[in-house]
């Protein structure tokens, strides 16, 4: 039952476009946090307070993932990996859509923010359901030899939804008054959503089952309805599991400073113009694109663990150029230091898809990958922008996030090193079990 090329690129194309409707949904939060949520939804703080305030329910997002992955992991492990990438594109839809009609505290006070809350929250559920089936699918119908390539699919929906929310937000500054911007403007990146999440539906509608998912069902259809994955794959590969996370920490983490933290010091601290910090943005988004794909088809040749600790040593020795080239105040410089950091994160997140599915075997799989990549998204992005502002706010120091980034590289760079290679391992294997 193996997969023919055509319906591999079918899947994987699926798998894009999916992840980038999802991805579009969770970073336009950010970008909202980032901008205008300390004055809709927390004005009765002070500006700092508020917006760490604001960055805190950026944070629920990422504290929902892993309860996303692990009730989508769940049943993608039991039921197939194509009914929860359906769920979890709806689930996300409804929720950015409610937030785009969401009234803001000077309207219902209070609940403004406990509902805005409870929304981000759904967004994390639905998201983090969402990498690890949209990963599975493309690596599993990957054709032999192209697992690092066909896997790198999905990874570019995070690049190309950061583009498309950065996109929508710097047109719409642009040719907005702040004042209009703050009525309404926000509003309608959010609800886009509802057009894209149409799209998307019809999509995965359309795209088959994983061939190797299907085979571990007719090699064990008796026991696949009393098992636990979740449950089993936490006793059987615990040290895999916490191992894969620490390696993505770092890629995690940068990836949300840059993105988040960076847009609101550079446009509150720094006084670069909104327009063109969500311009450059749009622009290194749009340069991840091919990197991730480049370096997804050269994991399948050279490996996918001594990439990615190249990457995070890269990452570590570039930390503080890259937080001195964003004070310089110099649009070009940021745009150096931002391409010089996406060369070393992409060298990671680029085979990662890969790289996580070849860790667990089928049956466990779904559980495995996403349990690792969400532990990660809380312990690395969801607190990063949250524990820059607070560092920045303690020692007025820029410098401090530099060291914050450094400290994450190495506990990353450990964590891969401690990992076995993978690329030429069959995903029918079942891996060797790793105990504590």
């Amino acid at each position: 039952m193996a997969a023919t090329a055509t319906s591999a690129r079918r899947v994987a194309l699926a798998s894009l476009i999916g992840t980038t409707i999802e991805w579009y949904d969770f970073f336009i939060y950010g970008t909202a946090a980032a901008l205008v949520f300390n004055q809709l939804f927390f004005p009765k703080f002070d500006p700092v307070v508020g917006t760490v305030a604001a960055f805190a329910t950026f944070a629920v997002g990422f504290l929902a993932r892993p309860i996303g992955g692990v009730l989508f992991a769940h049943y993608g492990d039991k039921l197939g990996r194509k009914p929860m990438l359906i769920g979890s594109l709806m689930l996300m839809g409804v929720a950015t859509l409610l937030m785009g009609l969401l009234p803001a505290y000077a309207t219902i006070g209070v609940w403004a923010p406990i509902l805005l809350t409870l929304l981000r929250f759904a967004q994390g559920i639905g998201v983090g359901g969402e990498w690890g089936g949209a990963a599975l699918m493309a690596v599993e119908h990957a054709p032999k030899g192209k697992r690092g390539f066909y896997g790198s699919w999905p990874q570019v929906g995070v690049p190309a939804g950061l583009l498309l929310g950065n996109l929508t937000f710097t047109a719409l500054s642009a040719n907005m008054s702040e004042e209009t911007f703050l009525a309404w403007g926000w509003r309608v990146p959010f609800l886009c959503s509802a057009a894209l999440i149409v799209v998307g539906f019809a999509i995965r509608l359309k795209i088959s089952e994983s061939p190797v998912f299907q085979q571990a069902v007719q090699r064990d259809e008796k026991e696949r309805a009393q098992r636990m994955p979740v449950i089993e794959v936490l006793r059987e590969h615990p040290k895999t599991i916490l191992l894969a996370a620490g390696s993505f920490l770092a890629t995690n983490a940068t990836f949300y400073v840059g993105t988040t933290w960076i847009v609101s010091y550079t446009t509150k601290t720094l006084d670069y113009e909104r327009t063109t910090i969500l311009s450059a943005n749009a622009l290194l988004a749009a340069v991840d694109i091919p990197l991730m794909m480049a370096f997804g088809l050269l994991s399948d040749r050279l490996g996918r663990r001594g990439m990615s600790l190249g990457g995070m040593l890269a990452l570590a020795l570039f930390a503080v150029p890259w937080i001195m080239l964003v004070d310089s105040g110099s649009i070009g410089l940021f745009l150096l230091a931002g391409l010089v950091v996406q060369a070393c994160r992409t060298a990671v997140y680029g085979p990662q898809s890969a790289f996580f599915s070849e860790l667990f075997s089928t049956r466990l799989r779904y559980s495995g990958a996403s349990l690792a990549y969400q532990i990660a998204a809380i312990l690395g992005g969801g607190i990063a922008p949250m524990i820059c502002t607070a560092l920045f706010a303690a020692t007025g120091s820029s410098l401090s996030i530099a060291g914050y980034v450094v400290v994450l590289c190495l506990i990353s760079f450990v964590s891969t090193y401690m990992l076995a290679e993978t690329y030429k391992r069959d995903l029918s294997d079942a891996p060797t079990p790793t105990k504590l």
